[in-house]
């Protein structure tokens, strides 16, 4: 047979069976759309921030040396130069014009109402003076740029976000202090807004209400002469701060330079967002493959004969092979070219989505590079092939004699004893390496192992899945369908019929309940554990924080009025204090500090090694954690060197070594907040990062907890939390991170049932006979209904049971490493797994509706006649 009539036939076969095809190509289609999507979506937010950022910097811009990202550093108020150095960079050759920006990202901007006028998606809400420079991304579309201590200008944006006009009053809370200021003009966007909130002030009200101070600027903006390039401009000011003698340090960027550092701040994220949306897709396509395998050994078993009569009227094994996978080429194609399609649409809803939660994405800069079609459709057509790489293979395998005399394929019961064999291996090396796991002491040598022994066991149990299914099946039937009577009966054979279909489809399932097993345990073994840590450390009853992640001093002195009414019994401030660490042996190493009023030793209990922690607070003291003693050979009594970051250097006496094997403030180092104040300028000092508060009396806490809360609710971003509330808060962040990973899952679980339902459907197809002579014997169509129905249940049951099992054995692992950060109680979601397995059940009934409604409809008579 020639090449080109085999070609024919394999075009002939893959119209023939079409729509057994479609499941198949709707597993490619959607994991192609998943990972097209992904790319459009995350090049078209590049895309977005490029403009952005591009539009947004200036052709030099010369800024300080140590000038934080995040326009506010620790302190609330940003680093700052001279407004005399704007003087110097004038005089440079080829500048245009040099002006003086004043930005700062820790603000706050409420309405009358108090309520917050930033973006709930974390986008930074900036304040800033308003300049020229700004003109290359904005145009006020409504009044005028601010004038005076009274007037703020609004982005565009924000004003329709939260329905603002000119006239309304904005409150602006910083370091420094609040500034109330009335709405006289509204600016829009050139480009794409993102989603940052963006209020304007004039010059020496910015520099008042951001730095605390006139005569300072966070940057300096400079324009460049024409036929001047940035590179050059960048030379030439950098040459004239050098010959002037400032003694300050500089930081000199072209638009570029610039641009390219913020892409940078923002990069980390979005890699977080691709490569973990890749991910989700990778297990779709892992799924997906379960499914392709089935159909082409169902439609190979089905067309055994017709093999059988190609190869005896001359095709070669290899022109069968090539037959079979010309028409897994062609699904891929049509699967990827759809996908590639879908994957345009899935980013744009994506895109709508992200607009919904406050990060705006304009359709007009949808970008799809070349190289996403090319990965999708790669991807789809590889995996495909791959897939139906093995069913080829079997169906060359088939001799015309043996095609002609039997319905099937032939068993190869040799590769079902290595198959066995290699299983069996797979799933014990994986279950020996997930036993190394626990026993680890050290994270990262844990965390290989279980990733070893999760690809190991996952990889084990999908080989032996087809010696499992015998006797998964025959528990679950005994459970489960001896009360259906004959109907459960011949459910339970047909389920047995093909072990190695049964266990590739139950193996679909498998893989997406694993992980949602996995991830359950691990989320609620952390919540646990971080409920009994906090019954067991936190003596305090309030906890205040702030979203921003720095307590601004309005607040806090507030905080300390509600103690002065007596109300509360003490007030504890901690702030994390940046140094320089020189230990006995010599080690240097940047630590953070936490530097505490004193009352923080009993607000968090902490175990000591050695010493006392209440003299760590004590007079140029300090403690550190039992793991820095031990690696430097610090034992109490001993000296450490600290050198404040902007303060000075100072000797500190170890009073106290902190016990590690803790899930709070492991491994922290605690000095008295007076010692930081003494070493390090006041306008140096970082913000608090919490508050502590205990009630005068528990029968007055309710009392100090309304007066608490009442004492900050001018500044939204401030949270009053009683342990209560603190743990409620600790489930609801993990509980919504899960859903959110349940509902990715959902992709790889849709396929799994796409995968039952393909099986279902073409197993109806290959009895189809069988079912006319149960027919015709007095099976009614409602029981053969049932029947497939229930081989349906009993095929998903068998995955969920393999998969939960499989999924808590890698949770219960995984929590063994938890416990090494002192998250060290194991809690298995009960009600949880139960909610799964049970909905499996509902799941295979739902995936059985369709075959077993055609089924139901056969013709008896043409369904006995069939060959």
């Amino acid at each position: 047979m020639s090449a080109n009539t085999v070609l024919k036939t394999s075009l002939r076969n893959f119209y023939a069976h079409k729509g057994r095809m479609a499941l198949s190509a709707i597993a490619v289609l959607l994991s192609v759309a998943f990972v097209s999507g992904t790319l459009v979506f995350t090049d078209t937010m590049d895309k977005t921030f490029d403009k952005l950022f591009t539009a947004t910097a200036a052709d030099v811009t010369v800024s300080p040396e140590d000038a934080a990202s995040d326009g506010g550093g620790a302190t609330g108020r940003p680093e700052s130069l001279p407004a005399s150095t704007v003087s110097t960079v004038k005089k440079a050759d080829g500048v245009k014009s040099a002006e003086g920006e004043v930005s700062s990202t820790h603000v706050t901007v409420v309405n009358a109402d108090d309520k917050n006028m930033g973006s709930e998606n974390g986008a930074p809400t900036v304040a800033a003076n308003w300049t020229h420079n700004d003109l290359r991304s904005m145009e006020i579309t409504s009044g005028h740029a601010p004038r005076g201590p009274t007037e703020v200008m609004v982005d565009a944006d924000t004003a329709k976000k939260h329905h603002l006009k000119l006239g309304d009053e904005l409150r602006t809370i910083a370091a420094t202090g609040d500034l109330k200021a009335k709405i006289v003009g509204i600016a829009s966007f050139k480009v794409t807004n993102p989603g940052a909130a963006v209020v304007y002030f004039d010059t020496a009200t910015a520099q008042r209400a951001l730095l605390g101070a006139t005569g300072r600027f966070t940057a300096i903006d400079v324009a460049a002469d024409k036929g001047v390039s940035d590179t050059r401009l960048k030379r030439n000011v950098a040459d004239t701060l050098k010959a002037s003698g400032e003694p300050a340090a500089y930081k000199i960027q072209t638009q570029k330079e610039d641009a390219d550092a913020h892409r940078a701040d923002v990069g980390s994220f979005m890699d977080v967002i691709k490569y973990a949306l890749l991910g989700f897709a990778g297990i779709a396509f892992l799924v997906g493959i379960f499914l392709i395998i089935n159909t082409f050994s169902m439609l190979v078993a089905q067309r055994t004969r017709e093999i059988g009569l190609m190869r005896a009227i001359g095709s070669s094994r290899k022109q069968v092979n090539g037959s079979v996978l010309v028409e897994a080429l062609l699904l891929g194609v049509v699967g990827s070219v759809a996908g590639v399609g879908a994957g345009v649409g899935l980013a744009v809803g994506l895109m709508k989505l992200m607009s919904a939660v406050g990060m705006d994405l304009s359709t007009n800069d949808l970008t799809v590079k070349w190289t996403t079609p090319a990965i999708g459709l790669l991807l789809g057509i590889v995996v495909t092939v791959l897939a139906a790489y093995l069913p080829a293979r079997r169906a060359g395998k088939v001799s015309p004699m043996a095609a002609l005399r039997d319905a099937g394929t032939p068993a190869d019961t040799k590769a079902g004893a290595v198959r066995a064999v290699l299983g069996i291996l797979l799933t014990g090396g994986g279950g020996f390496a997930l036993y190394l796991a626990a026993r680890a002491d050290k994270a990262a040598q844990g965390s290989l192992w279980l990733g070893v022994g999760i690809v190991a066991t996952l990889i084990g149990f999908v080989v032996v899945g087809p010696l499992l299914a015998g006797g998964v099946v025959r528990v679950i039937s005994a459970v489960l369908l001896r009360f259906f009577g004959p109907v459960g009966r011949m459910a339970e054979r047909n389920a047995l019929r093909n072990p190695r279909r049964t266990g590739a489809t139950g193996a679909a399932l498998m893989i997406g309940l694993a992980l949602v097993a996995c991830l359950s345990v691990v989320g609620s073994s952390m919540v646990a554990s971080a409920t009994s840590q906090l019954d067991r450390s936190v003596g305090a009853d309030f906890i205040v924080r702030s979203a921003d992640g720095g307590i601004n001093p309005q607040s806090v002195a507030a905080l300390k009025k509600v103690k002065d009414s007596g109300d509360v019994s003490h007030i504890t401030e901690v702030k994390w204090v940046q140094a320089h660490l020189t230990a006995p042996n010599g080690a240097k190493e940047k630590e953070e500090l936490v530097a505490a009023t004193p009352s923080y030793a009993r607000d968090l209990r902490r175990e000591t090694t050695s010493g006392t922690l209440s003299a760590a607070y004590g007079k140029d003291a300090m403690s550190v954690g039992s793991g820095y003693a031990k690696k430097h050979g610090v034992k109490v009594g001993d000296s450490i060197t600290v050198a404040f970051d902007h303060g000075r250097t100072v000797k500190l006496k170890v009073a106290a070594i902190t016990s590690d094997d803790t899930a709070f403030d492991k491994g922290a180092m605690y000095t008295n907040l007076a010692t930081a104040e003494r070493y390090v300028p006041a306008d140096r000092l970082p913000l608090d990062a919490m508050v502590f508060a205990k009630a005068a009396d528990a029968s007055r806490a309710d009392t100090a907890y309304k007066a608490l809360k009442a004492s900050v609710a001018s500044d939204p971003t401030v949270k009053v939390k009683n342990q209560t509330d603190y743990k409620q808060t600790l489930k609801d962040q993990i509980g919504r991170l899960l859903n959110m990973i349940y509902g990715l899952l959902a992709l790889a679980i849709i396929v799994a049932v796409l995968g039952v339902v393909n099986t279902l459907a073409l197993s109806v197809v290959e009895r189809t006979r069988e079912i006319g002579l149960m027919r015709a014997i007095g099976l009614s169509r409602r029981q053969l209904r049932r029947m497939i129905r229930l081989e349906s249940v009993v095929i998903a049951l068998f995955g969920a049971l393999l998969g939960l099992g499989l999924g808590m054995g890698w949770g219960a692992t995984a929590q063994k490493l938890l416990a090494l950060q002192g998250l060290d109680v194991l809690r298995i979601p009960w009600p949880t797994i139960v909610s799964v397995f049970v909905g499996s059940a509902f799941v295979g009934l739902f995936a059985a509706l369709i075959p077993a409604f055609r089924a139901g409809r056969m013709n008896v008579l043409n369904a006995i006649a069939t060959e």
